[in-house]
């Protein structure tokens, strides 16, 4: 066997995502893809190298080194314009090499990546070393030549390997040496296909770069979106986009399973699922800065998802609507930095999460507002989650953060609950949806009261996480946006400055909520975990919302800079090794990334439309 050298892991941060909107592949900045699921997000990997070593799967092109040296890291790595193509450059003592990655959207052909290794300046001596591993890196490929392309099969799956370059294959290690002049291109292309069937058809390199290139340029045409901190919004919507299932229209949370939320920690968990909370503000992100498509393609999943059985609701889904998701360890990965369990599956499947349905009525109701779907159309699944919402809303459940130490009256799902019947009423106040109103409001009244009286505490002036508790909970930001009570009450103002204090030492990072070291904490996991970048938006937006628009900006831009080269965030920042931590990227950090910035546009538009308007004398 060739002995592969182990992979030092690179900074999770100093990887590009690049994806066809059914899966995505993960590229480190020297010239490794360590992460690709075939066919599709939820798919065994072919490559899974960042979660072990490069003996469970990469595909390495960077220029070539002595045996046994590190591959340079590229001195520029960067996306290529307002695209998901990825640009690395490396300055060499012969020349400068470019190498661009990118997976051309599907059109009715095999899942492909392209990479293009093209001359810069004087000669470069490149190397491209492919090793691919199915089935998370458990199998090994039978690889040959197959009439003149190189084939990698293994069970139902299979890789063709499209270049015209002659190369080497020992023990499943695929290589090619070359070198390449100024002006030059070399084109490598990989496409998956079933075993099964006929070869797929040899990827045309440069019409696919064309294609891929254009989609993107395209795409972005449409953001209404002009105010500030316009690059960072349009590298997070791109990458929200990249993350939405094309044939489905269902919405991933991340396309990685099992990168830990703590280095060495257990909390590695698999994140390749469409959640509906994730999803839905995912869609008001895209909705608000002007894209319908991906709302009405979600709108479609869901009816189909739920169909008729709303009262069935689960958490999260399958890509395809399925329901099946059993958790199981990969015990052969040793996971990224030694993080174990590698985790394929969620058992978070089958909790209860009842601030879920308050977060699907909204969204509704957002895209009737903009014309993506007519009320009457899901009139029946609102009222159906209303009903839901009306039978359960008195029990405990496990939050929003999926916590495995047991059910508690937490008091953001009873807020979302009071936000469902709110806006069903706001609804049938339109003329939009047939209900009892008086009834619904008497509903809306009693959450209101429970929670005012059984989740606040007078003398900290805070809401807490759950009844009688006296620990704080990030999701409590979210007071000012709900509606619950007036941004400008004391109690809410009091809430945000309080789990600013109490769960962001520094004033900038926001933990979801107190972990205890070693000790099980509420989430029934021993170990700590990185501050959630989320919830840092969710400050930024707290603190706008209660008045404090300087400080908010202050503080949004703050968090700008903790965003890799490629303006990606993970779903975590460890504030002690000041890294980026758990899966990458995150649609939850990306999406909060863009509320924030459009909740901070509005509100200083909003500043300076009283400040120019005219006074009128009496």
């Amino acid at each position: 066997m060739t002995t592969l050298r182990r992979s030092v892991h690179a900074l999770i941060e100093d990887h590009a995502l690049i994806g066809d909107m059914q899966t995505a592949a993960l590229v480190r900045s020297d010239g490794t893809l360590d992460w690709l699921c075939l066919p599709r997000f939820d798919s065994a990997a072919a490559f899974a190298g960042l979660l072990g070593t490069e003996e469970h799967g990469f595909w390495r092109i960077a220029p070539a080194v002595p045996a046994g040296t590190a591959a340079p890291c590229a001195d520029r790595c960067r996306y290529e314009g307002e695209t998901l193509i990825v640009e690395s450059e490396w300055d060499t003592e012969t020349g400068t090499v470019r190498v661009l990655d990118f997976m051309p959207p599907r059109k009715g052909h095999a899942p492909q990546v392209i990479r293009i290794v093209e001359g810069v300046s004087g000669t470069v001596e490149m190397k491209s070393t492919m090793s691919p591993r199915f089935g998370y890196g458990s199998r090994f490929p039978w690889i040959h030549d197959e009439a003149g392309r190189t084939a990698a099969v293994s069970g139902p799956d299979s890789l063709w390997l499209d270049t015209p370059l002659p190369g080497t294959e020992k023990d499943g290690v695929v290589q090619h040496v070359f070198t390449v002049a100024a002006g030059a291109r070399v084109a490598f292309a990989l496409s998956w296909q079933p075993s099964h069937a006929a070869a797929p058809e040899v990827p045309d390199a440069t019409e696919a770069y064309a294609v891929t290139s254009r989609f993107w340029v395209e795409w972005v045409e449409h953001l209404v979106y002009e105010g500030p901190y316009r690059e960072a919004v349009v590298r997070a919507l791109i990458t929200l986009k990249a993350l939405t299932h094309a044939s489905t229209g269902g919405i991933v949370a991340a396309p990685t399973t099992s990168l830990p939320e703590w280095i060495g920690g257990v909390r590695n968990w698999d994140y390749r699922y469409v959640w509906l909370r994730d999803a839905v503000v995912t869609l008001s992100a895209l909705l608000r800065t002007g894209y319908r498509e991906e709302a009405a393609a979600w709108r479609q999943w869901l009816l189909r998802t739920l169909g008729g059985d709303p009262h069935n609701l689960q958490i999260m889904y399958r890509l395809d609507g399925r329901r099946d998701m059993p958790e199981r360890e990969l015990t052969w990965l040793p996971g990224y930095e030694g993080s174990r369990p590698v985790r394929v599956g969620n058992e978070a499947v089958g909790q209860l999460q009842l601030d879920v349905p308050g977060e699907v009525i909204e969204m509704l109701a957002l895209a009737h507002e903009h014309g993506v779907a007519r009320c009457e159309n899901t009139e029946s699944l609102i009222l159906k989650l209303v009903d839901y919402v009306r039978e359960h809303w008195t029990e405990p459940d496990d939050g929003i953060w999926e916590v495995r130490g047991g059910r508690r009256h937490f008091a953001h799902s009873k807020i979302m609950c009071w936000v469902a019947i709110d806006c069903a009423i706001r609804l049938a106040e339109q003329g939009l949806l047939d209900v009892d109103l008086n009834e619904l409001k008497h509903l809306r009244d009693e959450i209101h009261t429970q929670v005012c009286e059984r989740a606040y505490d007078p003398e900290r002036n805070t809401f807490t996480q759950s009844y009688g508790s006296k620990e704080l909970d990030a999701s409590l930001l979210l007071l000012p946006k709900t509606g619950f009570l007036p941004a400008d009450d004391p109690r809410v103002i009091g809430t945000v400055d309080a789990v600013r204090r109490e769960l962001a030492p520094d004033g900038v990072l926001v933990h979801r909520y107190p972990t205890h070291g070693e000790q099980v904490g509420v989430d029934g996991l021993p170990g700590d975990e990185g501050a959630f970048l989320l919830c840092s938006y969710w400050l930024v937006d707290g603190l706008a919302l209660t008045g404090r628009l300087e400080e908010a900006e202050a503080l949004f831009e703050q968090l700008l800079t903790l965003r890799s080269d490629q303006g990606l965030l993970a779903e975590m920042y460890d504030p002690v090794n000041r890294r980026q931590v758990g899966n990458f990227p995150q649609a939850f950090s990306m999406l909060g990334l863009v509320e924030s910035a459009l909740c901070l546009h509005e509100l200083r538009e909003a500043q300076h439309n009283v400040a120019a308007a005219p006074v009128i004398a009496a």
